[in-house]
């Protein structure tokens, strides 16, 4: 699969992986719709694309789904149809499960699982219709596996899993192809704004965020993958790698490890 002249919807695109994402997709000659909450951010990233004339700013909040009909009718003003759409915004969490009120729950849900399902229905007909078209979604090894500190986020990325296997498994024949990336330790500010037990956020980063892959790599990595028609991939180190293969196929060692594994 090529990406060239392919108009690619992209959420979170303001920071870490969705920025890298759209300076990459931008190189190998998309045109990109750019949406995060943070209309500012998206014109900086915009401003620095290959050909930002070719790109459209499109703010939007996950949490929100009352216009994402709405939204996906300014995009096809703008380019007639979408050929991809990346599922990569979300938020995350750093608290244990004893400490997370049942609200840091539901906006894990709100916003990682049920804002990104709302999207990708707003934008399926048309791809069912042209009978053509491509849903990449970010999730996490936290999809594949439950780590300390993540409850609410793990469960979050897990759901994803569900839902976008099952759809897999639903619109083949319409040529629609369903992709699942889950990202290990990648070095993003995500947990400077990852939600605490009370809501708030975290504010510090953490030691494995701080260390993981570059952004840059990570985005390259993944579109690659992609581009070889992949349906699912771990991008990350190897502890990911490994973490990943021991719950499929040693899941009662991963969850001994797991109990003293340091997360943050």
């Amino acid at each position: 699969m090529s990406y060239q002249g392919k108009v690619v919807w992209l959420t979170g695109a303001s920071s870490g992986i969705g920025e890298a994402l759209a300076y990459d997709l931008a190189t190998r000659g998309a045109m990109l719709v750019l949406s995060a909450r943070r209309a500012e951010e998206l014109e900086r990233v915009k401003a620095r694309c290959q050909r930002p004339g070719n790109h459209m700013i499109l703010p939007l909040d996950l949490a929100d789904w009352t216009d994402f009909a709405a939204k996906v009718a300014e995009v096809e003003a703008r380019f007639g149809h979408i050929d991809i759409l990346f599922n990569n915004a979300g938020i995350s969490q750093r608290s244990l499960a004893r400490d997370t009120t049942i609200d840091v729950d539901r906006r894990l849900m709100e916003v990682n699982y049920l804002g990104t399902v709302a999207l990708t229905k707003a934008v399926l007909p048309g791809m069912l219709r042209r009978k053509q078209g491509h849903i990449a979604t970010i999730t996490s090894v936290a999809g594949k596996l439950g780590t300390p500190m993540r409850s609410g986020y793990a469960a979050s990325k897990h759901a994803l899993h569900g839902f976008f296997d099952s759809l897999r498994a639903e619109v083949w024949r319409e040529n629609v192809r369903i992709s699942l990336i889950c990202p290990g330790f990648i070095k993003t500010n995500l947990p400077l704004v990852a939600l605490t037990g009370d809501g708030s956020p975290q504010g510090k980063m953490d030691n494995a965020q701080a260390k993981g892959m570059e952004p840059a790599d990570f985005a390259r990595r993944t579109l690659d993958a992609l581009a070889r028609g992949r349906d699912e991939v771990v991008v990350g180190g190897a502890k990911e790698h490994m973490g990943a293969w021991l719950k499929r196929f040693a899941p009662g060692l991963l969850a001994r490890a797991l109990r003293t594994a340091k997360v943050t």
